[in-house]
């Protein structure tokens, strides 16, 4: 009879878990797909790895776990609520991404109501490692590879330098004088840092030594591989410089990234190495990532003498998940609305006192941006002949618009991209333009002052956000989503003004000449950035 219990208890266990995946996959069938697509990107390409390996490491822990009472947690329960409260938002909204972590705080959830928090505390970091499967929004992604791209430039010139090579850098270009190497996404260390930060995450879960040398182990990830990636770029810079711009490309150089990331495998695991001898633990490399199972702790009295059973909380998660099943597939489809707007070709080029004369953006920049329409044009004051002479300095208007933001295109920033094209931020503030009027409100813009050898600028930028004008970039991504939600909207713009400072002109005389084009400029523009 205590047998037959036993099997039954069992069989209800697998049964439940059995129901939470298929309600998991019904749910999120679209998610799973957004996550194979993107595992397809050499960045992502470890998120095939995740699943398996986090099940592999609980299947390490399942005595542990078993050795421990199931209690009901409904903390586990409101996370569960909080994931697909989540992805309902995201049926209206449809911002990209953000069903995949409500997916993982689904799991999360599900597990800590099954388990209890007790034995929750076991298996949390196994658990926590499906966030890195999933892609970084678009705007943290762009931000960082900016980032890294520079800094990987800078200290790949330095190495380079060192071998005697005569070397300029200008933002992500690196100039040989013979060659030119481009510094693009694919060498910002992106390819490596997610999978490594992975890497660095498990080893240092698996690794048995102190807390915080399990904390440095991880930490130390992101920096090993910036420096690692320096590394190569300085080699590849050294190779070119010797033998030719052959050694930047094809076969060699994809296998010039593959020994990298082998080598910051080997600097994490003697990581470990020097860290067990700083804290004095004498144990061998197979003793501290031993993964042989523990001898359960046994189980004793009334625990065990009680089957594992899945509590309320669980049940209630299973009926939750399965209410939402209809509202994913009953809600319709909500399409965007697209307002009524000129096109760019339309624009004028005679605005209040001055005329402007069109560029066009080479289609490798336009890849990247994937804009939908776009102003560029550098504008020169009309001279009046009964006066003297005026300031001849031109001011240039870029204006990029985005019919949609959803599917992860976004703006980018030029505080990202004007550091990647060699220009230096001497000072950056907001600044609010009183005699220039933008819905009844003062413009208020972002003011860089910016340098490049001996050529300064003057640069005013602002986001035209579907009848806001706005600076702040996290107010931008907040808009986003809420007039998604609400408006059934994610169209957008950046605007972009830029002035050069003349020899002996000052910032205020700038400032002025940015101002008088700006009026213009803003009144004009109505017809293409919709309220």
């Amino acid at each position: 009879m205590r047998n037959g219990s036993l099997v039954t208890h069992r069989w209800s266990v697998y049964a439940t878990v059995a129901l939470v995946a298929v309600l998991l996959v019904v749910l999120f069938n679209h998610t799973f797909q957004y996550l194979y697509a993107n595992w397809q990107r050499e960045e992502y390409s470890h998120g095939f790895l995740i699943p398996p390996l986090v099940a592999y490491l609980l299947w390490q822990r399942r005595d542990e776990v078993g050795s421990m009472p199931l209690k009901e947690s409904w903390a586990g329960f409101a996370l569960v609520l909080l994931g697909l409260g989540l992805l309902i938002l995201n049926l209206f909204t449809a911002i990209v991404g953000a069903d995949a972590y409500a997916l993982v705080i689904v799991i999360v959830g599900a597990v800590l109501a099954a388990l209890g928090w007790k034995a929750f505390r076991v298996v949390f970091i196994p658990i926590a490692l499906l966030f890195l499967m999933n892609p970084l929004p678009t705007f943290w992604y762009s931000n960082l590879s900016s980032k890294l791209q520079l800094l990987s430039s800078s200290l790949g010139v330095e190495l380079m330098r060192l071998f005697g090579i005569s070397v300029f850098l200008e933002g992500n270009v690196i100039d040989l004088g013979t060659y030119q190497l481009q510094v693009a996404e694919a060498c910002s260390g992106l390819r490596y840092l997610f999978p490594l930060m992975t890497l660095g995450a498990v080893i240092a879960y698996l690794f048995k030594g102190r807390p915080w040398a399990r904390v440095c182990v991880f930490l130390s990830a992101g920096p090993i591989t910036v420096l690692m990636n320096s590394l190569r770029i300085g080699l590849i810079g050294v190779l070119v410089d010797r033998f030719g711009i052959a050694q930047a490309e094809g076969f060699l150089h994809q296998f010039e990234g593959w020994a990298i990331f082998m080598v910051c495998f080997a600097v994490l695991l003697l990581e470990c190495l020097l860290l067990m001898r700083i804290s004095g633990d004498r144990r061998t490399f197979r003793q501290a990532f031993g993964l042989e199972r523990a001898s359960p702790p046994a189980r004793s009295g009334p625990e065990a003498a009680s089957p594992a059973r899945f509590a309320t909380p669980v049940r209630a998660c299973v009926v939750a998940l399965a209410l939402a099943v209809y509202p994913s597939f009953a809600l319709p489809h909500r399409a965007e609305i697209g307002p009524p707007r000129a096109d760019f070709s339309q624009f004028p080029l005679h605005l209040a006192g001055w005329v402007g004369q069109r560029s066009r953006i080479e289609q490798q920049y336009l890849d990247v941006l994937q804009l939908d329409d776009y102003l560029l044009a550098d504008f020169l004051p009309q001279r009046d002949p009964s006066k003297a002479p005026a300031s001849t300095a031109p001011v240039n208007l870029y204006v990029a618009y985005y019919a949609s933001q959803r599917t992860g295109r976004s703006i980018h920033s030029p505080s990202s991209c004007l550091p990647g094209g060699g220009w230096r931020i001497e000072s950056f503030e907001q600044r609010q333009i009183p005699a220039v009027t933008l819905h009844s409100a003062p413009l208020t813009v972002n003011r860089a002052v910016i340098s490049q050898g001996n050529s300064r600028q003057l640069v005013y930028y602002w986001f035209a956000e579907r009848g806001r004008d706005l600076t702040n970039e996290y107010a931008v991504k907040w808009y986003l989503f809420a007039d998604a939600l609400i408006r059934a909207r994610t169209d957008g713009a950046l605007v972009r003004v830029i002035t050069p400072l003349v020899e002996g002109e000052t910032a205020g005389a700038a400032d002025l000449r940015l101002t008088q084009f700006s009026s213009a400029a803003v009144a004009a523009l109505n017809p293409y950035l919709p309220d």
